[in-house]
């Protein structure tokens, strides 16, 4: 997949007169790459379309117009996109009511690396959590991290023949495990390489 470059992007000005309709779009196109692991836990798969999203908001929010603003915020955002062998997502905890959230995030602690996906009959693939920094302190776990999923040639190819796939959490405070539906599973497969 390619990485978004600074000629990708909008102009500020542009983005205000497009933000409504885009923001839509994206919108519309997340619902298909989100995948909740019961009920407190959600996988949001990232790609070219999300990521150039949010770094179009950074930048308006920032009202960042610099070359050299631009390019931190890419350098910051481009890793989020996948390479054809892998997905990336970003890990939310969700608890409204803030002292459930306050006893489970520390009850949690170590949960981002016992998210799985897996291709049908294949092994069950970790996620490889937090490469940009440490989200995880004595206390507690964070409610958000950036997750990587790595996947075989064969894993691939099982999928794009139409294996299963299915995902989870196995930590000892948290448990899920679900069938990916349909839709998302073809929006899924489409960040891979055949």
């Amino acid at each position: 997949m390619n990485k978004l470059k600074a000629g990708d992007l909008m102009t500020l000005e542009a983005y205000a007169k497009a933000r409504p309709e885009y923001r839509q779009r994206v919108i519309a196109h997340k619902k298909d790459r989100t995948v909740a692991l019961g009920e407190h836990v959600t996988l949001l798969f990232e790609d070219e379309l999300t990521v150039r999203y949010q770094v179009q908001e950074m930048l308006r929010i920032e009202r960042i117009f610099e070359a050299d603003g631009i390019r931190d915020e890419l350098d910051a955002y481009n890793p989020l996109i996948p390479d054809g062998s892998n997905w990336k997502a970003t890990l939310l905890i969700e608890y409204p009511d803030v002292e459930e959230r306050h006893i489970m995030l520390a009850r949690l602690k170590g949960v981002e690396e016992r998210v799985w996906v897996q291709a049908g009959e294949y092994a069950r693939v970790y996620a490889i959590a937090d490469e940009d920094l440490e989200r995880e302190n004595d206390e507690k776990t964070s409610a958000v991290h950036f997750v990587r999923f790595e996947l075989t040639p064969a894993m691939k190819r099982a999928l794009a023949d139409g294996a299963p796939l299915v995902m989870g959490v196995d930590h000892q405070d948290y448990a899920a495990t679900v069938e990916v539906a349909p839709a998302s599973r073809a929006a899924l497969l489409k960040d891979l390489d055949s």
